[in-house]
């Protein structure tokens, strides 16, 4: 038995489970307990503060997982058993040396983790996405599903909202690319944002909303709340339900766009369209609906018009041919902008196209910003210029004439 579990079993015969246990009187018998340890292991002080925090963390959080979210450099944590756990921190993948002391603490953890939004997870239902208190995203896959062990992944985000100039200081856009999505946002394009897994496509679209008016009327769309949108008091956010175990009260995405379109939003912002619900969205694009931001999984602007199509036909209540449906997307959604990661783990704006019409069977993309890797320096080429700048136009004639 290890000293943090052999002082954790010491402490549990030693608390009152008959009344409330405060947090500091927890720490109070660590300390002293670890005392008395003392007299039979040398520690020094570091080792010592270190085993207190280890155990109040088992007892009192989430055990060894805890250190792992508290560190601000990891942005994701990948549990593959009890004694395998893997980070990435600035951008690389490395394994951790911290491991759960057995399986059944890590499956304490998951049921702990999951306890907090009321969520359940078992061998009859071994598949649950939840979140943190911090709004981290979590997957957990139990067996028999995931066969050698429990699995948990969680995407930690930044406690401090990231802005267009923190990445325009990481390297994952231009000064130049910045001015163009300003514009574009403030003046009500519809923009579509691309990307694979972990590409940076939701810190990317809670960057955009900084170009969003203070006096807009905003409806936010997820299905966990993770979106940071600051400074705009006319806010809402809709968070989608699962089903109960009885198959009730579900609340879906499409739900809710379908709601939003009923509250007079200026702006609607969908975390992330995975399914069917992309046909609401492009229909509230398409009905007057200008400044609708969202996002979706593709390996490029080109592949994100087929994802599109593709979610679409997911739709049940609906049986539109693709010609129809890619219509819809070309008058509705006016830029792509695709994000990727390049060899060194960093996430980079790769692709920025502007959505132009639909032509002999295909929606038409006009490139406007690339990026390549050239001398060892990050560059984003200038290759096309904006052709459908009504939307400009009307925005800063208002401006001009004092109405915005």
């Amino acid at each position: 038995m290890s000293l943090r579990e052999r002082l954790r079993f010491q402490i549990i015969n030693k608390m009152d489970f008959t009344r409330e246990v405060g947090d500091e009187e927890i720490r109070e018998l660590i300390r002293e307990e670890i005392i008395l340890l003392g007299h039979e292991v040398n520690m020094t002080l570091e080792e010592k503060l270190n085993l207190e925090q280890e155990v109040f963390n088992s007892l009192r959080k989430l055990d060894v997982l805890q250190d792992l979210l508290d560190e601000d450099d990891i942005s994701e944590i990948m549990i593959n058993g009890a004694n395998s756990i893997y980070i990435e921190k600035n951008g690389v993948i490395e394994k951790s040396n911290l491991t759960f002391s057995s399986e059944e603490k890590l499956y304490d953890v998951i049921q702990q983790i999951v306890s907090m939004n009321n969520r359940i997870v078992n061998e009859s239902s071994p598949i649950v996405d939840t979140k943190l208190p911090d709004g981290s995203r979590v997957n957990v896959i139990l067996s028999p599903i995931s066969l050698d062990h429990a699995t948990v992944t969680i995407r930690k985000f930044p406690k401090e909202k990231i802005t267009m100039d923190k990445l325009i200081a990481w390297s994952s856009l231009s000064p130049e690319i910045k001015e163009f999505l300003e514009k574009i946002v403030v003046a009500g394009y519809n923009i579509f944002i691309s990307g694979g897994t972990s590409s940076g496509k939701t810190t990317f679209l809670n960057a955009l909303t900084e170009f969003i008016s203070k006096d807009d009327r905003v409806v936010t769309i997820e299905d966990s709340a993770e979106l940071q949108v600051h400074g705009i008091d006319n806010l809402i956010r809709l968070e989608s339900r699962n089903a109960t175990l009885e198959g009730k009260l579900e609340v879906k995405i499409r739900d809710l766009v379908k709601a939003a379109l009923r509250i007079r939003p200026d702006r609607i912002i969908v975390g992330e369209c995975r399914g069917p619900e992309a046909l609401d969205v492009l229909q509230a694009m398409n009905t007057g609906h200008d400044g609708v931001l969202s996002t979706g999984h593709a390996n490029s602007c080109r592949d994100m018009i087929s994802r599109l199509e593709t979610m679409v036909l997911m739709a049940d209540d609906v049986d539109l041919p693709i010609a129809a449906i890619d219509k819809q997307i070309a008058s509705g959604i006016d830029i792509l902008v695709h994000l990727g990661r390049v060899h060194n783990g960093q996430r980079k704006v790769m692709e920025i196209c502007e959505v132009l019409e639909y032509r002999d069977g295909e929606v038409v993309l006009l490139p406007l910003f690339q990026y390549e890797y050239r001398e060892g320096q990050d560059v984003w080429n200038r290759v096309g210029t904006l052709r459908h700048t009504e939307k400009l136009e009307a925005y800063f004639t208002e401006i001009c004439m004092g109405i915005k």
